[in-house]
């Protein structure tokens, strides 16, 4: 039976679309949509030939406006979270200091195979640092660029793609520190786009963690898309708050991956060290750039070196190693 979801529009400027962006995201919300005006101009003026075919009304829709969407479920918990979006408006306004347009909300209903359809418009194949190549699930039979290994995902409604400035920091740490036959522990692992990587690029094995039990079945799926399902496990909980999640994920991992938000983060640091292996490396993103700071302090606090900060597009990644 298909779920109803809302998309949720954020309408603002242009030159505010990343600071939406990165609001959102600071908030745990991925699969996020970008209609920026300036692309549509652009687009306009490149084909002038075949503009007088495209429907006025569209073109006026977007005049003096960008838009982000996002997708929360039609529930209770999907409208709480759309509540907590539109509460923190106002102080997102006055800490950017910036024109933002109105910011105002709006939302539309879609059954899940609208959406899909949708969807698929603005997902598109995409390298990742130098061996990988992130292919949608419906465009799986297409030739990869030589050199390459593709990674088939369908992220679902509510997970990340891998475009995101976040998830490529992490998954070009992936390809340079995922050694033939580690154990990887991927915590946070929504669409578990981290640990099909590290399995793909020569891990044995990997086990991912998420609060939300969606990511159970969307990675399961993501993972067989791949051929690895085998090789691949996830947990579903709070490893922070529960005692019996963290027995049940003990052992000794080669690669810890977090890409997460600071707030998170954070107060998961000092559970981390209990899951690595001797000489086992942290990776952690999703820390936006005002939170780098916080996020390196209680590293070093817990015994953390921080061997490598990667930036991105106003996002910072560490690699780290136990002292």
């Amino acid at each position: 039976m298909y779920e109803t979801w809302l998309e949720v529009r954020i309408d603002t400027v242009s030159p505010c679309l990343d600071d939406v962006a990165a609001y959102l995201t600071a908030r745990g919300i991925v699969g996020l949509v970008i209609e920026d005006e300036n692309d549509l101009e652009q687009f306009e003026d490149e084909q002038q030939a075949c503009w007088s075919e495209i429907d006025e009304e569209f073109k006026d829709s977007f005049k003096g406006l960008s838009r982000v969407k996002f997708y929360v479920t039609d529930d209770e918990d999907g409208h709480a979270r759309l509540e907590e979006v539109k509460a923190g408006l106002p102080a997102f306004r006055d800490r950017v200091g910036k024109d933002c347009g109105s910011l105002a909300v709006s939302t539309v209903s879609l059954r899940e195979e609208d959406w899909a359809h949708n969807w698929q418009k603005y997902y598109q194949p995409f390298p990742v640092g130098e061996k990988l190549y992130v292919v949608p699930e419906w465009m799986r039979e297409m030739e990869v660029p030589e050199g390459r290994t593709a990674m088939i995902l369908n992220p679902g409604l509510i997970f990340g793609t891998g475009s995101h400035g976040t998830t490529r920091l992490c998954l070009e740490g992936v390809e340079r520190f995922a050694k033939e036959g580690d154990r990887v522990l991927d915590l946070g692992t929504g669409s578990g786009i981290l640990s099909i990587a590290a399995i793909l690029l020569g891990a044995s094995e990997a086990v991912g963690c998420d609060i939300d039990p969606k990511a159970s079945r969307v990675a399961a799926e993501n993972a067989s898309y791949n051929g690895i399902s085998s090789q691949f496990r996830v947990e579903t909980g709070d490893v922070i708050g529960d005692d019996g999640l963290r027995e049940k994920l003990a052992g000794c991992y080669d690669l810890v991956l977090a890409n997460i938000i600071p707030d998170v983060i954070i107060p998961l640091i000092p559970y981390v060290k209990d899951f690595l292996a001797p000489g086992g490396k942290f990776l952690t993103s999703g820390i936006i750039e005002h939170r780098a700071e916080d996020v390196a302090n209680t590293l070093k606090e817990n015994g953390y070196t921080i061997l490598e900060r990667h930036d991105r597009e106003g996002w910072v990644a560490y690699i780290t190693q136990r002292s």
